[in-house]
């Protein structure tokens, strides 16, 4: 006999032989063991909401994260709203009647408003810092979509440019998602099989893949690129269409591709990132990507408890594994404050401070910091330009200070950083 899915084997039976006793509780047997589809079968996405029956905490957890709230819609969250619509600023042209979804909270909030059956952004953005209003428009020679579409935020629709990332399963013809942020399936697959019938070989955990597929989870929207199949439908999409966890991100999107000793709107001289959204493309650069670190090793996603989703605070962090005494030949040989020859507890001893110096842009005149893990000389400040944690932090001192200081320092290689 030929496979069928739950209600047309149901159906099948009921017509050959009717409804016997028996017959109905084999049958009822089969259907809660959750037999979807007999071979062949294949998931859908179903919602974050399905998982969170069986996965409480962890869901509640997730559900309270930026990944789980960067897009909402101000009529039903009109506390998700950051931006000053109060008094008028002649940056504004808009009101917030006109607002569709706020996208953002932590560095910047910008404002999609929706025409047709799809999204555009509006031309302000709220600086959450600075508390103040900035224009919002991607400028000529930045993006690289971007001599592909009109010249106003009004011929630049945020489905191609944007809405594959901050949504499940949005669909090209229709521009429809399953659900709006990151969801569960973001991450995990199509989960409708999992429900049916929750095993854990019908879903996607990236804590059990290969290095290379667990990070691209991440990278999927965490980097800079483009699709391998470009313009697709005629338009120009700047996110991984196609791709699902469990696959290699590679088959679907290309890094965009870094030159060494040029700086652009994309990049340093030295190939750390100069812009946000761009942690992938560092990452991949990295020693800790090539000893097979995953992001997920460092942040918890599940979670919002320390600041960018981390599993520790502080050094903590780094030291968990960069410790003499666990072993690693990476780790520290003495004490923090003896490596940084900084105080211990102040900003200068903190392990982030030299190796991810906030130098990437995200909005005018704030920074998110650099995931090369590379420590960046003020050598290299005089010769390309690029900002070196020294003098970004000691704001009054000169890279030739900097660089004296470093040569006296013993108990590092002058090699690594004052040259």
């Amino acid at each position: 006999m030929k496979a069928y899915c739950g209600e047309t084997v149901r159906a099948f039976w009921v017509e050959q032989i009717g409804v016997g006793v028996i017959v109905v509780a084999v049958l009822s047997m089969i259907l809660l063991k959750g037999v979807a589809c007999a071979q062949g079968a294949k998931a859908h996405f179903v919602g974050s909401e399905s998982c969170k029956s069986c996965h409480a905490a962890t869901y509640n957890g997730w559900k309270q994260t930026r990944m789980a709230n960067v897009v909402r819609d101000p009529k039903e969250h009109p506390e998700a709203v950051l931006g000053d619509f109060l008094h008028p600023d002649p940056v504004v042209t808009f009101g917030l009647d006109q607002v569709a979804f706020v996208y953002g909270s932590r560095w910047k909030q910008r404002y999609f408003t929706k025409r047709g059956d799809d999204y555009f952004p509006l031309p302000a953005q709220w600086d959450v810092a600075k508390k103040k209003w900035l224009p919002y428009h991607v400028e000529n020679g930045t993006d690289w979509w971007e001599p592909f579409y009109g010249p106003t935020n009004f011929d630049r629709p945020t489905g191609p440019t944007c809405d594959g990332c901050h949504s499940v399963n949005y669909n090209l013809e229709t521009h429809q998602v399953t659900e709006w942020n990151v969801g569960c399936e973001k991450c995990h697959g199509p989960g409708s099989l999992h429900v049916a019938h929750p095993t854990k070989e019908n879903i996607v955990n990236p804590n059990g893949l290969d290095y290379v597929r667990g990070n691209d989870t991440c990278i999927q929207c965490h980097s800079q690129g483009r699709p391998v199949t470009n313009p697709i439908a005629g338009k120009y999409y700047d996110w991984p269409v196609g791709f699902v966890p469990g696959e290699r991100l590679v088959d679907y999107w290309r890094l965009e591709e870094l030159k060494p000793g040029t700086t652009n709107f994309l990049q340093f001289a030295d190939m750390t990132a100069h812009k946000n959204r761009m942690q992938g493309n560092d990452f991949v650069q990295s020693n800790m990507y090539h000893r097979q670190m995953r992001c997920f090793d460092c942040h918890q996603v599940h979670s919002n408890d320390n600041p960018s989703n981390l599993i520790a605070r502080g050094n903590a962090l780094c030291l968990s594994c960069h410790a003499k005494a666990l072993g690693n030949p990476a780790g520290l040989r003495g004490t923090v404050t003896e490596h940084t020859h900084h105080a211990e507890g102040s900003a200068g001893s903190s392990c982030v401070a030299c190796h991810m110096p906030k130098i990437e842009q995200t909005i005018k005149d704030n920074f998110v910091s650099a995931h090369t893990f590379r420590f960046i000389t003020p050598v290299q400040t005089e010769q390309s330009g690029i900002p070196n944690p020294c003098t970004s932090c000691h704001k009054d001192k000169s890279t030739e200070w900097a660089t004296k200081e470093l040569k006296g320092w013993s108990t590092v290689s002058p090699w690594r950083v004052a040259q």
